[in-house]
């Protein structure tokens, strides 16, 4: 398979360049270029020192690690992140600490995955209507938290829809 090349600028002498831990993982890891506290229930912008060159049509998706998740309640604000193909600036992670004390985000650490993807060119059409769906305008919990299958539609559905004039 043919493989997108993507642009990779240091723009600190000291900046790890992203990279796989596995040749098929979707991601690459993220890395801090400086060592930053996030105190308790607080966010930071953690730097990476690098800087990409997105072919057109492509975007990187900033994503959370699971791990730092799990194990010390940090995640991502504002995920996924998405650095659009003509942005030449620093790759900034904006990092949240969900936990109960400081966390230390260490220079070099693994920080977040980026995932490069597709941009699809659109239209957008303005319409008077929209065909009707199984699902309609049902969101935000509609499809509630039982298995269906077991014969319930789990707490916190309902079986209202919205009504027609």
């Amino acid at each position: 398979m043919e493989k997108l090349n993507i642009r990779v600028l240091k723009l600190k002498e000291d900046a790890i360049l992203p990279e796989k831990a596995h040749e098929d993982d979707a991601g690459y890891d993220l890395f801090a270029r400086e060592a930053v506290v996030i105190p308790a229930s607080e966010s930071r912008l953690v730097p990476t020192g690098i800087a990409l060159g997105l072919p057109p049509l492509t975007e990187a998706q900033i994503r959370p690690r699971s791990g730092l998740a799990l194990k010390n309640q940090i995640t991502l604000l504002n995920t996924p992140g998405t650095i659009d193909a003509g942005y030449r600036g620093e790759i900034g992670v904006i990092m949240i600490n969900h936990g109960k004390q400081a966390f230390e985000v260490t220079k070099g650490m693994k920080i977040a995955q980026m995932v490069i993807g597709r941009v699809w060119p659109a239209q957008l059409t303005l319409v008077e209507g929209l065909e009707d769906t199984e699902r309609g305008g049902g969101g935000f919990g509609s499809t509630g938290t039982g298995s269906t299958a077991a014969g319930s539609a789990g707490i916190g559905s309902s079986a209202a829809s919205p009504t027609k004039e």
